[in-house]
């Protein structure tokens, strides 16, 4: 009998948490298309902070989802955390991506510029609502450079970089690919990433490597070879938080400490076993490829306590 109401109070309890939770479809109309997202606003008398969510490279979706990795909410998950602590978040499909597709159906068309545009427009709606308070720019992988590069056009309250490349990506690719590739296709890879970084296309792209150097995606790779992340996010005037998890295949942890290095006031805070979805996994590829398709894995329970904690340290605006 009693463990019989225990869950009924645990059934009533989540119900009510799950109440005092807005959730709702968010649009953007560009002017250039229109942009589909998600809103989480907890009930509250008085205006909420609120977190723009920027997902990663390619056709990330806004719950942090990509068809060639896999599904696992990582950024849906945050999101839920966020709002059980009294913030707001909008997370939103980029520009040719999944609900946002049609704002930009060919990839030849995208642009690190045109990204930022996208970031800064939801950045004013969400400062001319009055539901919300301070914004903060939270960009994850490739949107930690979106958001350093939006948020001082929108004189953001804070940033946050999760894990986030210090290096121009070209390098990144570099450092990557020679992990993989056999020594032909490396050199080939070597002449493509030159010549991207060049400001050149180039159609002659081997069948193993279509799936980076495509031609059709090879115009936005330009724009990306373009920026300097380190000297983005050393331009931010605004509070910023650094998250580097240690198990993390894709970005490494000296990224954080250079981009720490780039703006000393920053906050660091480096997340043992993190990995790139924000799970505890060890450092085991299969361990590590198997998370990023399992939406039920938890979110490493320190990533929660350092955003809330930083988000609750901003200064009143």
């Amino acid at each position: 009998m009693m463990l019989r109401v225990l869950l009924l109070t645990l059934t009533l309890f989540t119900g009510f948490a799950q109440a005092t939770v807005l959730q709702r479809p968010i649009t953007l109309d560009t002017g250039n298309g229109e942009l589909f997202g998600s809103l989480l606003l907890p009930k509250s008398d008085n205006p909420v902070p609120v977190v723009l969510i920027i997902s990663g490279s390619g056709p990330t979706d806004r719950d942090g989802n990509n068809p060639d990795g896999g599904r696992n909410d990582s950024l849906k998950r945050l999101a839920w955390v966020l709002a059980k602590h009294n913030i707001a978040s909008v997370r939103y499909d980029k520009r040719g991506v999944a609900a946002s597709l049609a704002a930009t159906p060919d990839e030849r068309n995208l642009s690190v510029e045109g990204y930022v545009s996208d970031a800064e427009a939801w950045g004013r709606k969400l400062k001319a609502d009055p539901r919300f308070g301070k914004l903060i720019l939270l960009g994850h992988s490739e949107g930690a450079l979106i958001a350093s590069l939006a948020a001082p056009s929108v004189n953001a309250a804070a940033v946050i970089s999760m894990s986030g490349s210090a290096r121009p990506i070209d390098q990144v690719l570099r450092e990557q690919l020679a992990r993989s590739l056999p020594p032909p296709l490396m050199l080939r890879s070597n002449e493509l990433l030159d010549s991207l970084k060049a400001g050149k296309t180039d159609d002659n792209v081997p069948p193993s490597l279509q799936v980076i150097f495509r031609p059709s995606v090879q115009p936005y790779l330009i724009t990306l070879f373009r920026q300097d992340p380190a000297a983005a996010f050393a331009r931010l005037k605004m509070p910023a938080l650094i998250i580097q998890g240690s198990s993390d295949i894709q970005v490494g942890v000296e990224d954080a400490r250079l981009l720490k290095a780039a703006k000393p006031d920053a906050q660091l805070a480096l997340i043992e076993g993190m990995n790139h979805v924000l799970r505890i996994v060890p450092n085991d590829v299969k361990r590590q490829l198997a998370s990023y398709k399992d939406p039920n894995l938890p979110l490493a329970a320190e990533l929660g306590t350092r955003i809330l904690g930083f988000i609750d340290g901003l200064p009143i605006r």
